[in-house]
C-alpha cells in the first residue's frame, strides 16, 4: 500500500540519517547537515503517511495538520517519530462519541396569516413612515394600499392625516380609500332603509326588527370606523340609537345590544341613561370585563373619580386582560 510504503521510507531514510554518515574524511559540519537533510525527508514522509490515518474532522486543514506532524517528529529525533505514531494509535482507538452540537437547527413553521391579525399593524411607525416626505413615494403608495387590509379603526385616521399630505398622488388615493369605505357603506343602509320601510307598511315586525338591527349596526360601524364627524358623527350617533331602541323595544333582553345603547347615550351626553343600560347589560349575563370599562370611562367622565377607581378594582382580578392592564395597574397601584 502507498502508505506503508511512505512509513517504511520514513524508518529507512531515519536510520540512514543517524548510521548512514559517517564517512571517511568527512566533517562534523558535513555530518550534521547530511542528518538534518534525510531527518527533515523522514519527518515530512512520516507526517505523510499520518496524516492519512487521523480521523478526518481532525485532519483538516490538511496542510497546518501536515507541517504540524512534522514538525513534532523533525524538533524531537526518535521520541518524535514515536509521539507522533503513539497519539494517531491513541486517537484512533479511544476516540469519544461525536457530542451533540449546542444549538439545533429547527425548521421553520409556516406561516399562519391569522396568527397576527391586520388590527395589531403597529400604527405608530406606519404613520411616521407615511408623514415622512422624504421617503420614496411609491414605497408611501404602497404602504398606504395596505391600509385596505387593516381594520378601518385604525387605518382612518391615517388615511386622514394623508389628506394633507404635500404628494397630490397620496392625497387622491388616500380620499378614495376613504370614499370608497363610506360609500360602501351608506349604500348599504339605504338598502336597509328601504327594507325598514317595506316591512314596517306591510306589518312584518320579524323581518322590520332585522332592518332595524342592521341598521343600527351600519350606523355604528360608521361610527366606529370613525369615517363620520362632527354633525354627521352626531346624526349617525342619533340614528344608531334610535333604531338600537326599537329593536330594545322588541328584545328587551338582548345583552349585546343593551351595551351598545349604553356606549351611544354616554356619547350623546345622556350620562344616567347609559348607566341604566350598562346596568341591564350585567344583570342580563355580559361578562364584568366587557361592561365595567365602559361605565368606569363614564363615571370619569363625570368626574366621580372614587367610583372609576372601584370599578376598575373590580377588574384588577382579572388576568385574561392584556391591553387594559396599565390602566387597571394606574388606578390600583400595588
Amino acid at each position: 500500500m502507498p502508505n506503508a510504503q511512505l512509513a517504511l521510507y520514513a524508518v529507512l531514510l531515519e536510520l540512514a540519517a543517524w548510521f548512514g554518515g559517517d564517512f571517511p574524511g568527512c566533517q562534523a559540519d558535513g555530518l550534521l547537515l547530511w542528518y538534518l537533510v534525510l531527518h527533515g525527508a523522514a519527518s515530512l514522509l512520516l507526517a505523510s503517511f499520518a496524516i492519512h490515518l487521523l480521523p478526518p474532522a481532525i485532519a483538516q486543514p490538511r496542510r497546518p495538520v501536515l507541517l504540524l506532524l512534522a514538525a513534532c517528529s523533525y524538533a524531537v529525533p526518535i521520541l518524535g517519530f514515536i509521539g507522533v505514531l503513539a497519539g494517531i494509535a491513541i486517537l484512533r482507538t479511544h476516540r469519544h462519541g461525536a457530542s451533540a452540537p449546542s444549538f439545533e437547527s429547527i425548521r421553520l413553521p409556516a406561516f399562519d396569516p391569522h396568527q397576527h391579525p391586520a388590527g395589531s399593524i403597529r400604527r405608530a411607525g406606519l404613520r411616521a413612515f407615511l408623514g415622512n416626505a422624504k421617503a420614496p413615494t411609491a414605497s408611501r403608495l404602497g404602504a398606504l394600499v395596505a391600509l385596505q387590509y387593516v381594520s378601518g379603526r385604525v387605518a382612518t385616521p391615517l388615511l386622514r392625516d394623508v389628506l394633507t399630505d404635500p404628494s397630490e398622488d397620496l392625497r387622491l388615493l388616500a380620499y378614495g380609500m376613504l370614499d370608497k369605505q363610506e360609500k360602501r357603506i351608506n349604500q348599504a343602509i339605504d338598502d336597509e332603509l328601504q327594507k325598514f320601510a317595506d316591512n314596517r307598511d306591510a306589518s312584518d315586525e320579524a323581518q322590520m326588527l332585522a332592518a332595524a338591527r342592521r341598521l343600527s349596526d351600519l350606523y355604528w360601524e360608521l361610527i366606529y370606523q370613525r369615517l363620520v364627524q362632527g354633525d354627521l358623527r352626531q346624526h349617525a350617533l342619533a340614528e344608531s340609537a334610535k333604531y338600537c331602541r326599537i329593536v330594545l323595544h322588541h328584545a328587551p333582553y338582548d345583552a349585546a345590544l343593551m351595551l351598545r345603547h349604553g356606549r351611544l347615550q354616554h356619547a350623546l351626553g345622556q350620562p344616567e341613561e347609559a348607566v341604566d343600560a350598562y346596568y341591564k347589560a350585567l344583570a342580563l349575563g355580559l361578562p364584568a370585563t366587557r361592561v365595567l370599562p365602559y361605565l368606569a370611562e363614564l363615571r370619569f367622565d363625570q368626574g366621580k373619580h372614587a367610583d372609576a377607581r372601584r370599578l376598575m378594582g373590580d377588574l384588577s382580578t382579572w388576568t385574561a386582560l392584556p391591553r387594559l392592564q396599565p390602566v387597571i395597574q394606574y388606578w390600583n397601584p400595588q
